[in-house]
């Protein structure tokens, strides 16, 4: 039997480690490559010919609204589902009831990137007619996910939430796919000690209650992009596969070297020296005593009038004019960043919306 899917993306969260960042705004609206996180997962779902999607808000729906508004610009009929209290992933997805009806659906946080995307995925979960499938993917660190459990041929036989003693290195990453079956599983659970109704807790369910739970191993890389060090990561690996295009004008005398893209009405001035990966959007001025070095992310109307920055993301509306040197660091909208007299060279910034920062 073939499903008509549909898909659930989860935006809520409180984006507690990427504070002052998350104070204005939904941690899922920051951008990676100049495209904020839960667009890649839009349109990750659109791609796999999942048009029908509903995304479940918190408290900064109204951004999320404003962003995706109906989703007919991306391709997408888009209903909006407000979770009114952080009560966990299954309470989220129990939210779904009335909008995924008898369909299979798709569950993925907003805040989750996949390289390939789950367009395969999706078909394997179709052609096998599992009552509910996960992706998993190799980690390092197994004990801060949930971790899946093998018997010795190799069926997923439990899986176990942030286990001090992991039984593999596999972890659930942020993308579920579901039939209905899934709200049986949600109405017989209780909250975990957080207070929250435990997506890794249903799928337990699941198991036990005999159902067909099928499993798929990532290929490429998963970020959950919960810290600092996750958005810039994902950065870096979005940037790595940059097709460099040039909209804007870049000057004689200006030097561009490795892949880089320029937006629309961008001008690069003489003497400045961008070196790619490097993405800059549209109606950007970058003047001449300026670096931009490798996996660097600038927005739209932006002004740096001097200064070097690597490895960084400076969102839309900031102007920079300083004589350090800018690395590693999240910049945050309408942001101001100048110097006044010398420091010891190297910042290190994580920068909330509106800011004002005299160096």
């Amino acid at each position: 039997m073939v499903h008509s899917v549909k898909g659930v993306i989860l935006h809520g969260g409180a984006g507690t480690r990427l504070r002052p960042l998350t104070h204005t705004g939904p941690k899922q609206l920051i951008p990676v490559a100049n495209k904020p996180i839960s667009q890649y997962v839009l349109e990750d779902l659109i791609k796999a010919q999942i048009q029908d999607v509903a995304i479940i808000v918190g408290d900064a729906s109204q951004k999320v609204k404003e962003h995706f508004q109906n989703g007919k610009k991306f391709g997408a009929k888009i209903t909006y589902i407000s979770q009114t209290e952080p009560k966990g992933i299954a309470h989220a997805v129990g939210l779904c009831r009335e909008f995924t009806k008898n369909d299979s659906f798709i569950v993925y946080l907003g805040d989750n990137l996949l390289k390939g995307g789950i367009k395969d995925y999706v078909k394997k979960f179709e052609e096998a007619n599992f009552d509910a499938m996960i992706l998993l993917c190799e980690v390092e660190h197994p004990q801060q996910f949930g971790v899946a459990m093998f018997d010795k041929n190799k069926r997923l036989v439990k899986l176990v939430e942030k286990p001090k003693e992991p039984p593999s290195n596999y972890a659930l990453t942020g993308i579920y796919f579901f039939t209905p079956k899934i709200f049986d599983a949600i109405d017989k659970l209780k909250p975990s000690w957080r207070g929250e109704l435990e997506i890794t807790e249903a799928l337990q369910r699941l198991l036990e209650d005999g159902n067909d739970v099928g499993y798929q191993f990532v290929k490429g890389w998963w970020k959950d992009t919960g810290t600092t060090e996750d958005i810039l990561e994902s950065n870096r690996l979005i940037l790595d596969d940059l097709v460099p295009e040039t909209r804007g004008t870049v000057e004689e005398g200006a030097s561009i070297q490795g892949r880089v893209t320029i937006g629309e009405n961008t001008i690069i001035k003489r003497g400045a020296l961008i070196r790619g990966p490097v993405i800059i959007g549209k109606d950007t001025t970058i003047e001449g005593d300026t670096f931009i070095g490798p996996y660097t992310s600038i927005g739209d109307n932006v002004h740096i009038k001097q200064g070097e920055i690597e490895n960084s993301i400076i969102m839309n509306h900031c102007q920079i004019d300083t004589t350090q040197k800018i690395v590693d660091s999240l910049i945050g909208q309408h942001s101001t960043i100048t110097t006044n007299h010398n420091r010891p060279k190297g910042l290190r910034l994580i920068v909330g919306e509106n800011a004002k920062i005299v160096l």
